[in-house]
This record gives C-alpha cells, structure tokens and sequence, in this order.
C-alpha cells in the first residue's frame, strides 16, 4: 500500500477482499485445516479454512496498516426509537480501534446510556450469560454498577409491529475482539437485552 487509503477506502478494499474470498479467487495454500476456532473448524471444509484465511491474513495486513499510519476505525451510526435519536461512534468490525478512536467511544458512553435509559424505560431487561446462551433477568441499577469498567458502549434496536428488542453492549479493548470470548479478558463486553414486559430476547 504506497499511498495513503482512509477509513472508509480500508472499509471497501476489505469488502472487495472478503468477496474475492468467498469466490474462491484467493486461497491460503499453507493452512492446516483448522482455523484456531473450534467451532469454525467443524463445519468449513479444506478450501472453505483456505478462503478464511486467507481473508484473515489481509485483514491483519490492513490492520497493521491502520497503526502504521493512524488510520481510524471509526464509523457513525444513527439510532432513532420512540421520539428520540442519538448519533455514535463504533468501530467498524473488520478494523481496529487505536487509542484515540478508544478515547472518542469513551466520551460517548454517557450519551449512549442516556438514550438506553430513555427507551427502555417500560421494558423488561435481561443480561446475557454463558457467552449469551441464556438471559437472567436484571435492573437498571445492576446494569450501571456495569458502567465504571466499561471503555466504550453501542445501542441497537430490533422493532417490528409487536416486537421490541433494544440491545446495550457495554465493552472494553478491541472493540472487534469483544464478540469472542477467545479474546477475554483483554477485550470483552456485556450483552444487556431490553424487551416488551413478559417476553424473552430473541436477538
């Protein structure tokens, strides 16, 4: 990479990548068959590890890029539930966040909190455990005992006629690496699920 590529180029160059992938168009001859992912190895096949790691092996390339050359992660995304709205900062999940993208999510948990707490106010709340097999019901308090460890939080909603599901994800380090729990404790977070009284998380 001789010039110099911005976050939303890094972003299309992954997305072309992972597609040529995909197609079979790139193949990492040397892999063992396994992935490093127990789960993943039971269901690819030889040439199916071959593409992921070979997608995995760019992706690690762009990210050393990243840090190379101060290349932020950041992407914005925009939320609106019942009358309100909030514009945030996330990491796109194929890059990493650098320190000064870890500090920008940092301001934002407390907008990010105060909008969960404004529509989520009549709704049953829920914390994902066994790495989210299972939901234990919870309440606010508990879940802002949470907040003092937490680097960065996101907010997503599912909604629907007659359904509602609102997820905050309280996190910290590597934003990409919460999601697996291979990554723990370095980086890790907290799933807490908002739904209609009486109902289970779905999502």
């Amino acid at each position: 990479m001789d010039r110099r590529y911005d976050t939303q180029t890094l972003i299309e160059i992954l997305d072309n990548e992972r597609q040529a992938c995909l197609q079979g168009e790139r193949l990492h001859l040397s892999s063992d068959g396994r992935s490093g992912h127990p789960i993943i190895d039971q269901f690819l096949q030889l040439e199916g590890l071959q593409k992921y790691s070979a997608f995995q092996g760019f992706k690690a390339a762009v990210n050393q890029y990243q840090r190379d050359h101060g290349v932020s992660g950041i992407v914005w995304q925009a939320i609106a539930l019942g009358g309100a709205s909030l514009e945030f900062p996330t990491v796109h999940p194929q890059l990493i966040a650098l320190p000064s993208d870890l500090a920008l999510l940092r301001q934002y948990i407390t907008p990010v909190l105060a909008f969960w707490q404004r529509v989520t106010a009549d709704l049953d709340l829920y914390l994902a455990v066994d790495q989210g097999k299972n939901f234990l019901p919870t309440q606010p308090a508990a879940v802002m005992a949470m907040v003092p460890r937490s680097q960065w939080a996101t907010v997503q909603a599912w909604e629907r006629q007659d359904f509602l599901e609102i997820l905050l994800q309280l996190g910290w380090g590597q934003p990409g690496a919460a999601a697996h729990w291979r990554a723990w404790p370095a980086s890790g977070s907290e799933y807490i699920h908002a739904v209609l009284p009486g109902r289970q998380p779905i999502c």
